[in-house]
């Protein structure tokens, strides 16, 4: 029983220390951002998206350097293009108005963007890439976004989008009482 009463004030004094510095020495990690948030510019859009195509592309990109053996990357890129139409291009002398028939003649359709989703793209895989990675990876999104952007404008986008057009606009312009609804595009 003397030798617990011994130990047992060590014993605390030993637990009290250890707490003591575990507290005063931990690390403790913090992240802060502040932001100054200005808005630069205020556009009036008036463009109509009536398609998006989402696309999947399997894109293999090598660096081949004369003294570094080849780096390559393998990317599953995840891409969406929107086919629009500018309202704001529409005039009065656009829309001819004869009894119940109502004809309007609407801008041509228009790639309104391409863009990368990268939140769902991903690298699958590089080789030698070593300290080139970012860098590769970089240019293989733009070698990406450049092929995504050229297959779309050899799509049939612009042709959905005038059906979509047509499709969308007729029945708003039916309810204002015209029967017979007609579009071109010019």
């Amino acid at each position: 029983m003397k030798t617990v009463f011994r130990i047992l004030p060590w014993l605390i004094l030993i637990v009290a220390g250890y707490l003591f510095i575990s507290k005063k020495f931990s690390i403790n990690t913090s992240v802060e951002s502040k932001h100054q948030l200005l808005v630069e510019r205020i556009e009036a859009i008036g463009k109509l998206e009536l398609v998006r195509y989402q696309i999947s592309d399997v894109l293999e990109h090598k660096n081949k350097t004369d003294f570094l053996p080849e780096a390559s990357v393998l990317l599953i890129v995840k891409a969406e293009a929107v086919g629009c139409i500018d309202l704001t291009k529409i005039t009065k002398e656009d829309i001819d108005i004869d009894a119940d028939t109502a004809v309007v003649n609407l801008p041509q359709p228009e790639i309104c963007y391409v863009k990368i989703d990268h939140k769902n793209s991903r690298v699958y895989d590089t080789k030698m890439a070593f300290f080139r990675e970012a860098g590769l990876v970089d240019e293989a999104y733009k070698a990406a976004e450049k092929q995504v952007t050229a297959e779309v404008k050899k799509s049939s986008i612009l042709n959905q989008t005038k059906t979509n057009a047509t499709t969308v606009l007729k029945p708003i312009i039916e309810g204002l009482g015209y029967k017979n609804v007609r579009f071109t595009f010019e």
